[in-house]
């Protein structure tokens, strides 16, 4: 009965990661652009940066929920700025240039993608509040032993989803040449600007109309 918990805890992580926003995008050109383990370790500084939220919702951490909600619009206006670069970087980039820099340096590279996608999606403080919503539906326990099986359910699942996701693109890969690579970047680039562009658009709406 207790496995239930890391049951639950691996439905709240792969389906919190299920939606394909700016961070999707930016896994799957890594994958494409780089291999699957590149779009994997992008993933799991997601998967980390979820997890963390998780366990600030289900031990009810309220000190921390309340920084949140005061710095909420300015966590939210620094992660989107960073990728904006970031998807603004990625559409200016050029597959042939990058393929050439892979070669000179192999292995500093998967720490950069870790925490790139980790400190990005770590400024999401709303997902506090879907972890919040989640628990409450799957059903929460204060027993310690629980939450932390919860909670390390959560990791699982979203490590599952960014695996089966990056697996899935991998296939294609060896379908694409530089050429395809140089629109894939520009596809890529140009999605997480625009949904970035829009996100920090409400974020200003909603501070300035809404406040």
């Amino acid at each position: 009965m207790t496995l239930l918990f890391l049951l639950k805890g691996i439905i709240v992580g792969f389906t919190a990661s299920v939606p394909l926003g700016p961070i999707g995008v930016l896994c799957i050109q890594r994958t494409l652009n780089r291999g699957r383990m590149a779009g994997f370790v992008s993933g799991l500084g997601a998967a980390l940066s979820d997890t963390i939220y998780a366990i600030v919702a289900g031990f009810g951490l309220s000190f921390v929920m309340n920084v949140v909600q005061e710095q909420m619009f300015w966590l939210q206006l620094g992660g989107g700025i960073v990728l904006l670069g970031m998807g603004i970087r990625i559409f200016l980039s050029n597959p042939a240039t990058q393929l050439r820099k892979q070669k000179k340096k192999k292995n500093t590279t998967l720490i950069q993608d870790f925490v790139s996608t980790f400190l990005i999606t770590v400024t999401n403080p709303l997902a506090i509040f879907l972890f919040v919503a989640a628990f409450s539906m799957v059903g929460s326990d204060k027993q310690l032993d629980k939450q932390l099986l919860l909670i390390c359910g959560v990791f699982i699942g979203a490590a599952a989803w960014w695996l089966t996701l990056t697996s899935l693109v991998g296939l294609f890969r060896r379908k694409i040449n530089l050429r395809r690579l140089y629109w894939i970047n520009k596809i890529a680039g140009s999605t997480i600007v625009v949904l970035v562009v829009i996100a920090l658009a409400t974020l200003l709406i909603r501070e300035i109309f809404f406040t």
